[in-house]
């Protein structure tokens, strides 16, 4: 049996009736037999839960298929930027919370979910969290499947190794660099790609001034400002506290859970998802203690950083079977037998029906659970969703171009706030 297929089974004799009286409050009338199409990215244990609480929808429901694409992050939004403008895409698709901005501003990619009520068990999900799913018109774009924001995840095992305390205080952090490299000039403290440096870098301006980084399409930070947040980068790599980008390139790896630096503890940090827990956990070698870390108090006076919708679920509006769809994803998100099997593999469930089944049957990732508390607890900004614009946030976008070209002294600190200052604009603008 699969490791998930023998965790299944233990929650459901553990739950035993309550799984069956947290089932949604809608039924299924007469479906179509017909064959349906889906898609998401993740990590492995995200691939093997979902593809198990696939076939429990499809015994659940026969006369359903559902044939499934999937993959790793890297590459995918790109992909699926290129479907949605082709029309190829699946007919249920794993979202990112800035897509309903950029792809369905206008309603015309995803079906309005509200038109689904009587399939799909909208009371389970908060009204604030469905708000935050809505297209410029109105309609209900995707469902939210959790919250998430950033947060330090540390290797103990290497802390202990360099015999240095895991930092709560950016005082610390740096203190952690001279100690690593004093210990071995190929182990650092943290790993931060371009993406980790922005959002770090705004997190680092929060906390110092307090205010969101976008309001109301507008740049709330100066040059000046923004200038100083990008030296706060620079200090962290200058102090060997993270790589340089050229040697985490130079590493080979397409992401950092796949990089073995992270994977033997060479690389003792990262800034990620409190979602993303799991899959960094799972790629540490055997024995090695993954923690959750705590945000620097010593930055400033404010709690920076911001909580954002994690993923969704939606369904294209050229789907042959719009109903046969809002069955999938209604069980996805919101049945108890579902919540079984995925647990916390997309974050914490924002469902009530799913999380009370979760938690009760205790196969919620302690690690995940921990991280999303202290996210929730200490993020006090809000996220502008054109923030994570391809334009931006891609591997050939504005980040990644700035915090780059910072790292191999490309720019200097005037001449990358400069042209970040450009790129916001422009997606702004």
């Amino acid at each position: 049996m699969k490791k998930n297929g023998l965790r299944r089974a233990i929650a459901v004799g553990l739950v035993g009736a309550m799984a069956l009286t947290m089932a949604p409050a809608v039924s299924a009338a007469d479906y179509e037999e017909c064959t349906l199409t889906i898609s998401w990215w993740g990590g492995d244990s995200r691939h093997e839960a979902t593809l198990e609480a696939i076939d429990a929808f499809m015994e659940a429901y026969p006369g359903i298929t559902v044939e499934s694409t999937y993959s790793a992050w890297d590459g995918w939004e790109e992909k699926m930027a290129t479907a949605f403008v082709a029309g190829t895409e699946q007919d249920i698709n794993q979202v990112n919370w800035n897509w309903i901005t950029q792809y369905d501003s206008d309603g015309s990619i995803f079906l309005n979910l509200y038109d689904y009520a009587d399939t799909i068990d909208l009371t389970q999900i908060g009204e604030s969290y469905l708000e935050m799913c809505e297209a410029s018109d109105g309609s209900l774009a995707a469902l939210p499947a959790s919250m998430t924001g950033r947060i330090f995840y540390w290797d103990k095992t290497t802390f202990d190794e360099v015999g240095v305390e895991i930092p709560t205080t950016l005082e610390e952090l740096l203190a952690c660099g001279e100690a690593f490299a004093a210990y071995d000039e190929s182990y650092y403290p943290i790993a931060l790609g371009e993406y980790d440096r922005m959002i770090l870098m705004v997190y680092y301006l929060e906390s110092v001034y307090g205010t969101d980084w976008v309001i109301d399409n507008e740049l709330q930070y100066t040059a000046e400002q923004i200038q100083e947040g990008l030296q706060f980068i620079q200090d962290l790599e200058d102090a060997h506290v993270t790589p340089t980008i050229a040697k985490i390139t130079g590493d080979g790896a397409s992401s950092l859970d796949q990089n073995m630096n992270w994977i033997d503890g060479h690389y003792a940090g990262i800034f990620e998802w409190d979602s993303s827990a799991a899959k960094y956990q799972g790629a540490l070698e055997e024995g090695r203690e993954f923690v959750v870390g705590d945000y620097l108090t010593d930055l400033g006076e404010y709690q920076g950083g911001y909580t954002k919708v994690s993923l969704g679920w939606a369904i294209s509006t050229r789907t042959e079977h719009p109903y046969e769809c809002a069955l999938l994803l209604n069980y996805l998100m919101n049945d108890a037998d579902a919540a079984l099997i995925l647990g916390s593999e997309r974050g914490i469930p924002v469902s009530e029906s799913a999380l009370t089944a979760a938690s009760e049957a205790g196969i919620l990732n302690e690690t995940t659970v921990e991280a999303n508390g202290k996210v929730l607890a200490w993020c006090s900004n809000a996220l502008d969703p054109l923030f994570e614009d391809s334009t931006l946030k891609s591997s050939d976008g504005v980040y990644y171009d700035v915090m780059a070209g910072l790292s191999y002294g490309d720019y200097s600190i005037e001449e990358a706030a400069e042209i970040l200052i450009e790129g916001i604009n422009d997606v702004l603008g």
